[in-house]
């Protein structure tokens, strides 16, 4: 058994609570349409990345257009040809927040350099500005230390980076979490191993940002049902999920999991019907009472109100479920 992703003392009265998600709260954003990863800045701000540029982006919790915007384009070093990185998870250790990229072919099926990055931004707040200070260099080579690590020949990694991201077992990195102490999981769309989903434990994030290899643990493969993780984030020791399928059909679920060798416990929520959750948030001082979903409406930007021409067009939802 993995101690370290065990749940705290602290997580226990939070994990009687009951398991169920209620009371929907719908809120609608601008200026990007798919907020594929998030991190909270404090009890009523978040920093949201989409997988359609290389802005982050900082909003309110309680909607409309961003207070902020961090263009990332030179720190991430892309190749201008083929600029997108398709960011797709986050997760925060203190102030530093640590976002990672698909690592996957593109839709034609084309490897792409700009794909491949982790990269860390630590998050400054001065009064009502933040500030985002990138951190080292962004790492390109993860997926060469995931392939060439001996704890992950068994699920072929190499091959799976030969298929399209959502072909099945070809590869997609979609989630990003922290952990008890202080390292990182990397959580895998695709492949679902066995109908499992694949969590990697990522052991030196602050070296990786320092150029060193990276060092990987034992992987955790959790049965969500033939699902696949879209989004994880820590809260004092136990962990939410939202799961969907690796090809992106059928619908979103969630589940809350307390590490280790626990399973995962499924947490009904009818308010996720019609949405793809791609984010989620838990902010500070909710804790796992509440949790912010943020949706990918790439595909229902005709369902929204016309507006002003531009990047206030684009518009995404988030549901705030109470547990």
């Amino acid at each position: 058994m993995n101690r370290s992703l065990l749940p705290s003392l602290a997580s226990l009265a939070v994990m009687a609570l009951p398991l169920y998600a209620q009371n929907p709260v719908l809120m609608i954003f601008s200026g990007a349409v798919d907020a594929s990863a998030a991190v909270p800045v404090d009890a009523m701000r978040f920093i949201a990345a989409t997988d359609e540029d290389n802005v982050l982006r900082l909003y309110a919790r309680t909607g409309g257009a961003p207070l902020q915007s961090f263009d990332l384009n030179s720190f991430l070093a892309v190749n201008p040809a083929s600029p997108e990185t398709d960011i797709e998870g986050a997760a925060l250790i203190g102030n530093r927040a640590y976002w990672i990229t698909a690592h996957a072919r593109d839709k034609q099926g084309r490897v792409q350099s700009s794909r491949q990055r982790l990269f860390a931004t630590d998050v400054i707040t001065n009064g009502t500005r933040v500030e985002l200070s990138p951190v080292g260099k962004p790492y390109t080579n993860l997926l060469h230390d995931l392939v060439a690590a001996e704890t992950l020949k068994p699920f072929d990694l190499a091959g799976a980076a030969q298929r399209l991201p959502e072909d099945p077992g070809g590869l997609n990195i979609e989630g990003l979490a922290a952990t008890p102490d202080g390292h990182l999981l990397i959580d895998f769309r695709n492949p679902v191993p066995n109908d499992r989903t694949l969590l990697v434990p990522l052991l030196n994030p602050d070296e990786i940002m320092a150029g060193k290899p990276a060092s990987v643990g034992k992987p955790v493969l959790l049965d969500l049902g033939g699902l696949a993780i879209r989004d994880i984030t820590l809260w004092q020791g136990e962990y939410l999920i939202v799961a969907g399928s690796y090809d992106g059909r059928g619908a979103s679920k969630l589940f809350r999991w307390s590490g280790g060798d626990a399973l995962p416990r499924p947490v009904p929520a009818e308010s996720l019907k019609g949405l793809n959750p791609e984010a989620l948030i838990i902010y500070p001082n909710t804790g796992l009472r509440q949790a912010q979903l943020l949706n990918d409406d790439s595909s229902t930007q005709k369902d929204f109100p016309s507006g002003p021409k531009g990047p206030a067009r684009k518009r995404f939802r988030s549901v705030t479920l109470g547990l």
